[in-house]
């Protein structure tokens, strides 16, 4: 017969696991509880008017004069190009086709008759935008992945390593008529960050978490910015300050013109301290907010004026892409971006709440941009590029290649990144003004071509001088 006191031992441990597994069963319970989710905030200030500044009128000019400057069109990266003619909606047809070597990844820049591209083998391209011929091309580095920008007649690009091949960065200048270097800075670590060129001052971030002001002129380093983490994005600009997001998951406002922190807040706002993922997107600002995506699956919305929490809306997987941004005409002020999750969303820029959502079947990396009624996008798996109507998420258009950031445009014409090869697409019918700014920008390009080198004297007049 065993004794009471091993029995009570026993019964004393076994009530032990029990309490044990209720408190950490409990425990679970209570962080799956109280893990963060979808936030609202609506009344949170907000705005609302145009997105961007209004285009001018359209007119016929002599000479193309159109400026798609940077990664996103305008300096506060919000992709909305709603105000292109409409005989740029879909049905196209396709013109001249550049067939490259390497990934494209990112769109170009356009000015006047150029287009502007950087491949991730880190060259630089100068195109004839009419003809589609290539003019000149330098190498900026080793591997790439941003869009340059343009202005004052030059090109500004970074690459993610040098041309050593280290794992340094490096950041150049070139004029744009004949890619004459005029100068170029070695990073101490790797970028690419869109760059932003505004008023004389050329501003990007890098992977050891430095944002950087240079003047364009030179090079030299106006201020420079530690951000928690690796900042990968392009930095946009409204109302004084710059705005991005970190790989530390926080969002920064500094000020344009030294540098100065604003707010510096974490994906749950001010008040919050929870942790998150990491911020690949380059925010779009408009209606007083500031929008990007997270790799914790979640499209953030912050007010650009003090960093507090609008609204947080969860998505099925990473959203790597950042934002196209709009006051559409019968839908209202709306956010379209794509998740790996395989779908496109439409979001209430206010609310956070879905509008419509396309599925599209595959994971979707790079960003959207909106040109005249229709938003395009590309997706990484069965690279096609895609454009939906804005306001119902209808299809208008499919290309059966692209896998990132898919268009820029003008007024005469889509350009459309492949996984390699660059397009031009025309509307399918010349209307009279087509006509007209297809001849402007044929001016322009010409514009852009070398003057041919004065002829020397022939020797039988040199020696009749003589």
């Amino acid at each position: 017969m065993s004794s009471p006191q091993p029995r009570r031992l026993r019964r004393g441990l076994l009530v032990a696991v029990v309490v044990l597994l209720v408190l950490a069963g409990g425990a679970v319970a209570f962080v799956l509880a109280h893990k963060p989710g979808d936030v609202s905030h609506p009344n949170v200030s907000f705005t609302t008017g145009a997105t961007t500044a209004p285009p001018p009128a359209p007119r016929p000019q002599a000479v193309d004069r159109f400026l798609w400057p940077t990664y996103g069109f305008t300096e506060n990266r919000t992709r909305d190009f709603g105000d292109a003619p409409g005989y740029l909606r879909p049905h196209l047809r396709r013109g001249w086709t550049y067939r490259g070597g390497a990934l494209l990844e990112f769109p170009p820049a356009i000015d006047g008759g150029s287009l502007y591209v950087l491949d991730d083998n880190g060259v630089l391209t100068a195109f004839g935008k009419v003809s589609g011929h290539v003019r000149w091309q330098r190498k900026v580095g080793q591997l790439a992945a941003a869009t340059p920008a343009v202005g004052d007649g030059n090109v500004y690009a970074v690459a993610l390593r040098g041309l050593g091949g280290s794992g340094s960065g490096r950041v150049a200048a070139y004029r744009g008529s004949d890619g004459h270097q005029l100068w170029a800075k070695t990073l101490p670590s790797r970028a690419e960050s869109s760059p932003l060129l505004r008023h004389g001052a050329l501003y990007f971030g890098s992977e050891d978490g430095t944002v950087y002001a240079l003047r364009a002129s030179d090079g030299h380093t106006l201020w420079t910015y530690s951000a928690s983490g690796a900042v990968k994005g392009g930095p946009a600009y409204a109302n004084g300050n710059l705005y991005f997001g970190d790989y530390g998951g926080k969002v920064h406002a500094v000020r344009a013109s030294d540098g100065h922190e604003v707010w510096s807040v974490g994906t749950n706002g001010a008040r919050f301290g929870f942790g998150s993922g990491s911020f690949y997107s380059t925010p779009a600002v408009a209606f007083g907010r500031v929008y990007l995506g997270n790799t914790d699956g979640r499209v953030y919305s912050f007010a650009a004026g003090s960093g507090q929490l609008a609204w947080a809306t969860s998505t099925g997987a990473y959203v790597y892409a950042s934002p196209a941004v709009a006051d559409t005409p019968g839908l209202g002020p709306t956010v379209y971006i794509g998740s790996y999750d395989g779908n496109f969303y439409a979001f209430d820029a206010r609310s956070g709440s879905v509008r419509w959502r396309f599925p599209a079947g595959a994971k979707i990396s790079g960003s959207a941009t909106i040109v005249s009624d229709v938003v395009y996008f590309s997706d990484l798996g069965a690279r096609n590029t895609i454009g939906l109507n804005v306001r119902n998420g209808h299809r208008a258009f499919f290309w059966p290649d692209g896998a990132f950031n898919p268009v820029v445009a003008d007024r005469r014409a889509i350009y459309l990144d492949g996984y390699v090869n660059l397009y031009e697409l025309l509307p399918a019918r010349a209307t009279p003004y087509w006509t007209r700014a297809q001849a402007a920008a044929a001016r322009a390009e010409q514009q852009m071509q070398p003057k041919p080198k004065p002829k020397r004297p022939a020797r039988a007049a040199r020696s009749a001088r003589g």
